[in-house]
């Protein structure tokens, strides 16, 4: 397994693992596979950037498949650059519970430490989602409020967990 920043180079399995992720967990993102599978390569492309603080992370398996992306994006005001937020974290249903989000995760942090004067780093998740809650707790993040009925989609609510992992 390999876990690397992606660059503009990688648009096409990005976004193919990125609408793989909407459909097959549509209650656990912001975003609708209708409305990201309407966007261009172009777009893509510009999502992957990476800027000094923003990346995405990309896992690759021994055949070179993208099998799990996690994005990280710095807040940019001046009274809110202490903090980072976590988004877009998946990994193919064939690579779960192997350890592969807790390494993404892992290297997501270690990459963050980089980003000077960054105290915290938060991230929401599906509240009833306990797989990925636990996995965020083995490191190092903590349940700090809910939000309830936080998405919608197909006429049926779901609350999210907010937590923050403190640098």
């Amino acid at each position: 397994m390999r876990i690397r920043k992606l660059h503009e180079s990688d648009a096409q399995l990005y976004q193919e693992l990125r609408l793989s992720s909407l459909k097959v967990n549509p209650e656990a993102f912001g975003s609708t596979y209708e409305r990201e599978v309407e966007f261009s390569l172009e777009t893509v492309v510009e999502r992957l950037k990476p800027a000094k603080d923003k990346f995405v992370l990309g896992a690759f398996d021994v055949s070179g498949s993208l099998v799990g992306i996690v994005t990280f994006i710095r807040e940019n005001s001046l009274k809110t650059a202490h903090k980072g937020n976590v988004y877009g974290m998946y990994v193919a249903p064939e690579m779960r519970g192997k350890g592969l989000g807790k390494s993404l995760m892992s290297e997501l942090i270690r990459k963050t430490r980089d980003c000077e004067g960054l105290e915290q780093i938060n991230l929401t998740v599906v509240s009833k989602n306990d797989s990925a809650k636990k996995l965020y707790k083995s490191v190092g993040f903590e349940v700090y409020g809910t939000e309830r009925n936080a998405l919608k989609f197909n006429g049926q609510y779901f609350d999210e967990d907010l937590m923050v992992l403190k640098l």
